[in-house]
């Protein structure tokens, strides 16, 4: 059986995966951000011994390269038959403006560039087996919703250069897919103390002709409004665990995988229709939340 490589497995899509996997008898390598972690102990304990969980961070490159050398250890001259570039954080949604930069690098960190590193690390054993490379990227990656500035950035990039490895990488027989989902309940929005701590370094960094214009109140109603995020959320992963197998599985895979309720229909329509009606659209539809700053609905 070929060696797959997953992260991040602690859990969400990643978690899932592998134990899906490791059911039907695939023999599988989960990077997880922390290995004595609950995710790493419980992937531990119900999978089986074809599983092997590995520390890596994928913003330190130190645990990358000894996560390397690991599988090249077990894979010896067999190469590696696909590679999952599963990690991922959703930042604080909220008004671009008003997002502090750390928290855009921090995004473009984990949703990019760790992907990126990783893939590089990697690819030399992808080419040798002939395998796949499977990038989650997001919907929010191919269309433009307000408050996700941060994420969907990083998410877009990542769907460009998993676009221009596909056509590099053909050459060498590696077939690359991109994963799009729509909106799925995997922990990503995070916890009650988390929103608490990102509304905290939110008005901390405000200038006070923001915090003027847009008013506390703004952003203590963001919070509440991320709070309740995973409550719309789809809390059934089968549709993306499924992609991810064809995905890696099947003879010819697809270049982008949809899932998601209308996730397809929403991305084809974006790269047609006029951008005026698309912003229409995503406002009518997609934006769930109207509370505007202080200065649209209080007088001067």
């Amino acid at each position: 059986m070929p060696w797959y490589l997953y992260y991040s497995c602690d859990s969400g899509f990643g978690h899932a995966l592998v134990q899906k996997l490791d059911k039907l008898g695939f023999t599988v390598f989960a990077g997880v951000l922390n290995e004595k972690g609950s995710g790493a102990e419980e992937l531990r304990r119900n999978c089986s011994k074809r599983v092997t969980v590995l520390q890596m961070d994928i913003t330190d490159p130190e645990q990358i390269k000894d996560a390397h050398s690991k599988v090249v250890e077990k894979v010896q001259d067999k190469g590696l038959w696909a590679l999952v570039n599963n990690a991922g954080i959703l930042g604080f949604p909220i008004d671009a403006e008003l997002i502090p930069m750390m928290n855009y690098k921090r995004c473009m960190e984990v949703n990019f560039f760790g992907p990126v590193g990783v893939t590089k690390a990697f690819l030399p054993l992808l080419r040798k087996a002939k395998g796949r490379l499977v990038n989650i990227s997001s919907m929010g990656g191919g269309i433009p919703m307000p408050k996700m500035a941060a994420y969907s950035s990083a998410k877009a990039a990542l769907t460009m250069f998993s676009s221009i490895v596909r056509q590099e990488l053909s050459k060498w027989g590696v077939k690359v897919s991109v994963i799009q989902p729509g909106g799925f309940r995997t922990g990503i929005a995070g916890t009650s103390d988390i929103w608490d701590r990102e509304e905290k370094n939110i008005l901390d960094h405000l200038l006070q002709e923001q915090l003027r214009d847009y008013g506390q109140d703004y952003i203590l109603h963001q919070t509440k409004f991320n709070k309740s995020i995973g409550g719309v959320c789809n809390p059934d992963l089968s549709p993306v665990l499924q992609d991810i197998q064809h995905a890696i599985s099947a003879q010819n895979p697809a270049p982008f995988y949809s899932p998601g309720k209308m996730v397809s229909l929403w991305l084809h329509f974006a790269t047609i229709c006029p951008t005026s009606l698309l912003d229409y659209l995503v406002k009518k539809v997609l934006v769930l939340d109207v509370f505007k700053p202080r200065a649209l609905h209080v007088p001067n």
